[in-house]
């Protein structure tokens, strides 16, 4: 089975600029993702879909190829992921390429590790699943959440109100960090959030928006936290 790693990584963005190659610590923030793709040693294409030269030749530098540029299309605000992996996907079968498993992996995921892709793609190939999702449970039930009406507080759903937060159903968000999938059924639904998706739950300590300066600056802390505890545990 041919798998793929697509790394999306595209120049314009607006909150963060350069966000994609922005220092991390030490290095381009993109390179944690190329490293931790090539790394895990299950890619037969480690590549990054950008429109932007100087992302093409740092992602070069670090290990991952470039075979072609986005098109106009999917460097716009609009695009979406699944619009960016459509259209690498169709590009590598007009060079006669086919992928059967594929994974996403976003350029400003510094969490994600080797160990995490390999597991990951491990166990989306031994199911049956169409998309493979890093998910991280909420840290209070979104259930008893209070909302502002008419300038005064009070539950959005009274159902829950006199509910005991362990007595609630476990709910999980997304992590914006990779998602792994079969090609054929992430082209037959469109979509990575459709079909049958697996779980990987992580921690909290290994997650964290980074869309505003301090977000960047809570990630390097997390992160640095993060390899210190993976070092004790080497010890």
């Amino acid at each position: 089975m041919k798998k793929i790693a697509i790394i999306t990584a595209r120049g314009g963005s607006k909150r963060i600029p350069r966000k994609n190659i922005r220092n991390f610590l030490g290095k381009p923030i993109m390179a944690y993702s190329i490293e931790a793709a090539l790394q895990s040693a299950v890619f037969d294409e480690v590549m990054v879909s950008t429109e932007d030269e100087e992302i093409a030749d740092l992602a070069r530098q670090y290990g991952a190829k470039i075979p072609f540029f986005r098109s106009e299309k999917t460097a716009g605000d609009f695009a979406s992921t699944n619009d960016v992996l459509l259209e690498v996907l169709e590009e590598y079968e007009k060079r006669g390429e086919h992928f059967e498993a594929g994974c996403c992996i976003y350029p400003t995921a510094p969490f994600v590790t080797a160990e995490k892709l390999k597991s990951a793609m491990e166990k989306l190939i031994a199911g049956t699943a169409d998309t493979l999702i890093p998910v991280v449970e909420f840290s209070y039930p979104p259930k008893r959440a209070m909302v502002v009406r008419d300038g005064l507080l009070q539950f959005g759903d009274l159902r829950y109100m006199d509910s005991r937060s362990q007595d609630l159903e476990k709910e999980y968000h997304d992590v914006g960090q990779f998602y792994c999938f079969r090609t054929e059924a992430f082209k037959k639904n469109g979509k990575l959030m459709l079909g049958k998706i697996l779980p990987y739950v992580v921690s909290e300590t290994e997650v964290q928006d980074i869309d505003n300066e301090a977000d960047w600056q809570i990630a390097e802390i997390k992160y640095q936290a993060m390899r210190q505890t993976e070092m004790r545990g080497d010890l």
